[in-house]
């Protein structure tokens, strides 16, 4: 029987709480006061309810480290992408673990977690960072709650800094034409290389004009280039993961198919004659996986300059495709196709900029049926 009682010890006046845990274990908890909270009674009625309710919580199983679950919450993390996963463990060695590593998971207070945001804030780091490193916690934290360590996740709830949105720049069909048209280096001192960098021109067509991400073009094989129907089939990614590639599925874990434009469709033929079906369809100058790094560095970036986009990554090169795509009037729903999210929804809000005149559209629509009924 649960029971509160009290004891006088050397003058000074303490409260014992004695209960049953759910698999029948004699249990006790000692409290300076009986009454209010954090006093005995209430956690004696804290304690039979959770019980009733299936929440009961074990102290001692509190009292594991945040490092300690850290490990078993990535190693359950079992979908994560490469980039992902090296995203976290940065986000764990740099500020998680430093800070809450050793500590016990019963000790962790909602404004502990406050105040180590702040202090994320005054060390500069970014709103868009602070929320991912806080993510990490949370999930951390999300772990212990499941397994019964915790009653409730005490990061929950935090006010978190606002994320900066950094407008996103679209390319015109001219500047694309400029920009793959630098990206051949036809003028490369030498000449054994300007070959090998033409197809590069063409690399950066596919890109804007295809939506694909740089992971999914760098993977992309002959074999996955159907010219007949102008489509290309999106089944592999390849990324660069500390220096080494990693092959897997793509961003989303589905495949798809996107569809290319007529003119090119007619490179393609071109740049395809006589290839084999397993071979990378743009493969890097030693005919390896074409790393975004390098080719940054080799000749993407010297591109964008010329063309005034200094700066530029190659992943803007997959905005300006939804961009395109918008201005030749295609939907939503079509443009989350070609992308790959995983809803129009997510489409529309990442590009909500681009849909602003239908809703000039639907202003003029409302208007005549307003005009129809005879108002105004």
């Amino acid at each position: 029987m649960a029971s509160v009682e009290r004891r006088v010890r050397n003058g000074r006046i303490r409260w014992y709480v004695r209960y049953r845990d759910p698999a029948g274990k004699q249990r006790t908890k000692t409290f300076d006061r009986k009454m209010g909270p954090g006093g005995a009674d209430q956690f004696l009625v804290s304690i039979e309810s959770a019980k009733l309710t299936g929440g009961y919580v074990d102290p001692a199983r509190g009292k594991a480290t945040v490092a300690t679950i850290a490990d078993a919450w990535l190693a359950g993390k079992v979908n994560l992408k490469p980039t992902t996963r090296e995203r976290y463990e940065v986000a764990l060695r740099a500020h998680v673990l430093p800070h809450w590593g050793s500590t016990p998971l019963d000790r962790i207070e909602h404004s502990d977690v406050q105040d180590w945001i702040g202090q994320l804030v005054a060390g500069g780091q970014s709103g868009a960072s602070v929320r991912k490193t806080y993510g990490v916690l949370v999930g951390i934290l999300d772990r212990a709650v499941r397994d019964k360590r915790l009653p409730v996740n005490p990061a929950k709830g935090v006010d978190l800094p606002a994320v900066r949105e950094q407008p996103r720049r679209y390319l015109t069909a001219e500047q694309v034409t400029r920009l793959a048209n630098a990206s051949a280096l036809t003028d490369h001192p030498d000449p054994r290389l300007r070959g090998v960098f033409a197809q590069y021109r063409l690399a950066v067509l596919v890109l804007a004009y295809c939506g694909l991400r740089w992971s999914e073009l760098a993977a992309l094989k002959v074999g996955r280039v159907n010219l007949l129907r102008r489509r290309i089939q999106i089944e592999e990614a390849v990324t660069e993961v500390n220096g080494r590639l990693v092959w897997g599925t793509p961003k989303s874990h589905a495949s798809r198919s996107v569809p290319i434009p007529r003119f090119i469709a007619d490179e393609l033929m071109v740049h395809m004659a006589g290839r084999k079906a397993d071979e990378l369809l743009f493969p890097s100058p030693l005919g390896g996986v074409l790393r975004n790094r390098a080719a940054r560095r080799s000749w993407f970036d010297q591109a964008a300059e010329t063309i005034g986009m200094a700066g530029m990554t190659p992943h803007e090169l997959r905005h300006t495709a939804a961009s395109l795509a918008v201005s030749a009037g295609a939907n939503v729903k079509a443009v989350q196709r070609m992308l790959g999210h995983a809803s129009a929804a997510l489409t529309l809000d990442r590009y909500a900029d681009l849909f602003d005149s239908d809703l000039d559209g639907v202003a003029e629509k409302l208007d005549l049926v307003a005009r129809a009924a005879g108002v105004g």
